[in-house]
């Protein structure tokens, strides 16, 4: 999951990256409403995380270009605005969860996690492909029964594949999805976990590399399809 924080406070900005980090939650951080608005428009998010009173636009006017863009994307207004008619205000403009300050931030994760499963609410809650069993909820993985014990950022890379049902998955999508902004777009990081993860999930290799364009879940391991390979 990646989501976007708009929030003009920066050490509470860099406090709940770094906290969603630890849930395997990748996050983007804009100062500002015109920065949001840059991010909404350049890179594809699961959820924005709002603060109402940020300069420039306003975390009011972004949750409303969001809705009007038509992308569905799920708003939690994250604010000190604690009124009642706040909050109702903010489920008007398009808010899909209201969390006031201050908050705990196992409570944030938590809600964001029901966002996102109630965005996905057409797939099932546990995805199955290829003898994968993947629980995005419980983040747990088993393959062929066998229970498989991940990193963070492992796990986050197989839910990506997971979800495409065998389709393949750019490097740079992998990035986009699984890590955040400030990765350097020409780090091994997708190569190094994908290796990493192909070992963990053991043989036959299920995740394929297709030569110059990505990763997918192989669902026939062990064919050794031409064009693709386990490398």
């Amino acid at each position: 999951m990646r989501v976007l924080i708009v929030e003009d406070e920066p050490y509470l900005a860099e406090a709940v990256r770094d906290g969603l980090r630890l849930a395997a939650i990748a996050a983007d951080i804009a100062g500002d409403g015109d920065a949001a608005l840059e991010l909404l428009d350049v890179n594809t998010y699961d959820i924005a995380v709002l603060d109402r009173d940020v300069p420039g636009p306003s975390g009011d006017r972004i949750a409303e270009s969001i809705v009007a863009s038509g992308s569905g994307l799920p708003i939690l207004m994250l604010t000190a605005a604690d009124r009642l008619d706040d909050k109702v205000t903010g489920f008007e403009i398009g808010a899909d969860d209201y969390l006031t300050k201050p908050f705990e931030l196992r409570e944030l994760v938590l809600r964001l996690r029901a966002l996102d499963r109630r965005r996905a609410h057409r797939r099932p809650p546990v995805r199955e492909i290829a003898g994968l069993r993947l629980d995005p909820f419980r983040r747990e993985v088993y393959r062929d029964g066998r229970y498989v014990a991940l990193t963070r950022k492992q796990f986050a890379v197989l839910e990506v594949l997971v979800a495409a049902e065998g389709g393949v998955i750019s490097t740079e999508n992998l990035l986009e999805r699984a890590w955040d902004e400030n990765t350097d777009p020409f780090t091994n990081a997708v190569r190094i976990t994908v290796s990493a993860l192909r070992k963990r999930l053991g043989e036959p290799w299920i995740i394929a590399t297709v030569p110059g364009v990505g990763y997918r879940i192989d669902t026939a391991p062990g064919t050794g399809r031409t064009g693709e390979h386990r490398g």
